[in-house]
Parts: structure tokens; sequence; C-alpha cells
């Protein structure tokens, strides 16, 4: 099953977005969850379980479930209003922030962090994939089994616009998972050698 980044996403009623990460386990080599971006003015990204995934191609993600209901899921960003030296008032989603009356100053500084599972990573298309003796390229998707999530392949895109190739990757030629990077146990040589990506 093709988990591709940057794809289109279908609910049951209709288009609804589109993939903006993959979240994987470097420890047990599973993509768990794909992030996906809301249609619309929103543009909130949702925490998807890959076992909501029915059908994938390397341009499409069909889920199962509505756009309603991936409107209930899980934020992946959560927001955190940092304390600045102007009171403020925070009031629930959907309403304004109130502002004390006489207070110069701007809009309070807003941090943002992931809500992945803990020990798991996300992982853009595009994120660097390094090989045993330099960087090699980017990451382009995963494949994976559909029945245990298991990552088989890394679908690795090189070269630049003009010159892209795409390569794949077996799942136990990636050493590791750190900070973004995907880390190959291959050498420049060896990724060469490898076939060409095919959908």
């Amino acid at each position: 099953m093709d988990v591709p980044v940057d794809a289109r996403v279908e609910c049951t009623d209709g288009p609804c977005g589109r993939s903006t990460y993959a979240i994987v386990d470097p420890a047990k080599e599973h993509v768990t969850h794909v992030v996906i971006e809301e249609s619309g003015l929103s543009g909130r990204e949702r925490l998807v379980p890959v076992s909501l995934i029915s059908e994938s191609t390397p341009d499409v993600i069909r889920l199962r479930c509505s756009a309603e209901e991936l409107q209930e899921m899980q934020p992946f960003l959560k927001r955190e209003y940092l304390p600045g030296e102007d009171p403020f008032l925070i009031y629930p989603p959907g309403h304004y922030m109130v502002w004390s009356a006489g207070i110069s100053g701007g809009i309070p500084p807003v941090v943002e962090h992931s809500q992945a599972p803990s020990g798991e990573l996300a992982i853009s298309r595009g994120a660097r994939v390094e090989a045993s003796d330099g960087k090699v390229g980017q990451v382009d998707e995963f494949l994976t089994d559909p029945v245990d999530q298991q990552i088989t392949h890394l679908v690795l895109r090189q070269g630049h616009l003009w010159g892209q190739r795409e390569v794949t990757v077996p799942a136990n030629q990636i050493d590791r998972i750190e900070d973004g990077v995907v880390y190959l146990k291959l050498d420049r040589k060896g990724i060469e050698a490898l076939p060409g990506a095919k959908h």
C-alpha cells in the first residue's frame, strides 16, 4: 500500500484535503498515521490512523470516514499562546481573543507543538535521505504492507525537476530515522544499482 505525502485525500463523501506527513515508528518501522490537512478555510491538520485508509495510490488516499468525522480527529499541531508582558484572555476555539483595555502591543507569540505519538516521527515529502556516504535524495513516499502497516520500501526521489529518478529502497536498507532524516545502510553506488519505482 502506498502512503503518499502531498497527495489528494478523499473521504467517503468526497474530496476532503491533502496529506502532509507520514507518522513513522522508527523502532518498529511502521507507518502509524498520516497527517491530513483539511480542505477549506480552516486548513487544520489531523492525525489519521493508517487503518482508516481504504485505498491509496501515489496521487490519492481514500479514507473510510466522512469529512465531518475527519474534523473530529485529533489535531496534529497544538497551539500554545506564550504569556508576554501584556495580559490577555483566551476564549475557547471559535471565540474571539479579548484584550485588556489600554494594552499596546500586538498578538501574543504562538508556539505549535506536534502531537505525533511519543517516540514516533513526522516525515514530510521532500525529507532528506542520506546514504552511508552522503546525501542521495528526498523521501517521495513509503510503501507498506496493508495488513500490519510495516514499511516494505521507501521511494527515494533523486535529481532535479528536469531529471528526476525514483528509486525503490527495501526497508531492510533503512539504517535509522532521526530528526526528519532517513539514513540508509547503502552507499551511493549501491543505491544507483536499485530498480526504479513502479506505480
